[in-house]
C-alpha cells in the first residue's frame, strides 16, 4: 500500500467546510491537523472530518506536522506570509482565492514560490464545476463548431438590506471591490477556460447596497483571441427563482457557428443544433457539497497532478492571467472605455 499525502489547513471559517468534508473522500489523502485560532470552530471540523491534531500558529504546525502539503483557507490579507513560510520549508502549497488584496501582492506570491522546489496551485473551483467540465468537452467535440459568443447571468440574492453578507460572510461588507474581486473572477476564469485568452474587456459597475462599501452589480463584457466574446449580467442584490439557489449560480447560453448550449439553473445541459430542435444532454452532475462538489473535484485533480507530477490547471502563473483580466475590468469600469490587455 502507498504511503498516504500528509496535509495540513489553515482556517475554518465557513467555505472550508467543504473543503475539509472534500478531503475525506480522497484515499491518498490524510489531513493531519488545522491551524484556527478559534478552538470551539475547530473542534467541530475536528470531529466532523477525522483531523486529529489542532495548532494555534500555523508556523508550529508545519515544523511540527512536516506535510506534503498546506491547505490555506485564509482571508487574503494572510496568503503571502503563509505561502511564503510553507515555500521555504518544502511545502507544497494549495491557496484560496482572492489570492491577495491587489494584484502587485499576488504577483509577488507567485513569484516567490516559483524560485522554491515546491507546487504552487489557487483553489479555483467553478472551472470544475461538473457542467463546466462538460461544456468545455462539448466545445472541444466541435458540436457547435466556432465560439461566437458566452453569456452568464447571475442573480445571487444575498446582498439585499441592512444585514446583508452577516450570515455567511460578513466581511464581505467591508471589501471595497467586492462583486468581481470576490464573485466575477470566477466567472472570468471560467469563461478563459471555455474560450481562451482575453485581449480586451469593458465593464460597467455599480453598488446597489448602500450598506456595504463595494459594487455589487456589473456588466463585463471579454473579448477573446479567437474573436469569441463573453457577457456576465450579475448582481449580488436580486434573488433567482431556482429550486436550488447556489447551485449553477445562474444561466448560460453559448452560441457558436453550428448551434448552442444551454445550461440550466438545476444543472441541465441541453444543445440546439441549426435547424434541429434542442435535445437533453446527459451527464453526471450531484448536489453534493458545494456547487455541483467541484470542491472535490477540484482537490481530486490536485492530488492527480500532485502525484503525477504533471501542470495544475490553475497554477500560479496561470492565474495571474485571470487576476490581469480582472485589474482591466476594474480599470475599465472607472475609465468608462474599453481596456486593451
Amino acid at each position: 500500500m502507498k504511503k498516504k499525502l500528509k496535509g495540513v489547513a489553515i482556517g475554518a471559517g465557513y467555505f472550508s467546510l467543504f473543503q475539509y468534508e472534500a478531503w475525506t473522500r480522497i484515499p491518498e489523502v490524510e489531513i493531519t491537523a488545522l491551524c484556527n485560532l478559534n478552538l470551539e470552530r475547530a473542534k467541530g471540523i475536528m470531529e466532523s472530518y477525522s483531523v486529529k491534531k489542532h495548532y494555534t500558529d500555523y508556523k508550529e504546525m508545519i515544523l511540527k506536522e512536516k506535510p506534503d502539503f498546506v491547505d490555506i483557507i485564509t482571508p487574503p490579507e494572510t496568503h503571502f506570509e503563509m505561502c511564503a513560510f510553507a515555500a521555504d520549508h518544502g511545502v507544497h502549497i494549495i491557496c484560496q482565492k482572492p489570492l491577495a488584496p491587489t494584484f502587485k501582492e499576488s504577483q509577488k506570491i507567485v513569484d516567490y514560490v516559483s524560485k522554491k522546489d515546491v507546487r504552487f496551485v489557487v483553489h479555483e473551483n467553478f472551472r470544475f464545476q461538473p457542467w463546466h467540465r462538460e461544456i468545455k468537452n462539448i466545445i472541444n467535440d466541435g458540436v457547435i463548431g466556432d465560439l461566437f459568443s458566452l453569456n452568464f447571468r447571475s442573480r445571487m440574492g444575498d446582498g439585499w438590506g441592512e444585514d446583508a453578507y452577516l450570515a455567511r460572510q460578513p466581511y464581505f461588507r467591508d471589501y471595497k471591490k467586492l462583486l468581481i474581486y470576490e464573485t466575477g473572477v470566477h466567472f472570468i476564469d471560467t469563461f478563459r477556460y471555455h474560450a481562451g485568452e482575453v485581449k480586451s474587456v469593458y465593464a460597467m459597475l455599480k453598488r446597489l447596497n448602500p450598506v456595504i462599501k463595494g459594487e455589487d452589480s456589473g456588466l463585463m463584457i471579454l473579448n477573446f483571441e479567437n474573436n469569441a466574446h463573453a457577457i456576465w449580467d450579475a448582481n449580488r442584490y436580486n434573488e433567482n427563482n431556482f429550486k436550488t439557489k447556489r447551485y449553477t449560480f445562474g444561466e448560460y447560453l453559448i452560441d457558436g457557428s453550428k448551434g448552442s448550449i444551454r445550461l440550466h439553473p438545476g444543472g441541465q445541459i441541453t444543445i440546439q443544433k441549426l435547424g434541429e430542435l434542442e435535445t437533453q444532454h446527459n451527464y453526471i452532475h450531484n448536489d453534493i457539497g458545494f456547487a455541483g462538489d467541484c470542491c472535490y473535484i477540484f482537490q481530486r485533480d490536485v492530488i492527480n497532478q500532485l502525484i503525477s507530477g504533471d501542470p495544475f490547471e490553475t497554477s500560479g502563473e496561470d492565474y495571474l492571467k485571470t487576476l490581469i483580466t480582472q485589474e482591466a475590468v476594474y480599470k475599465s469600469a472607472e475609465l468608462n472605455l474599453p481596456v486593451v490587455l
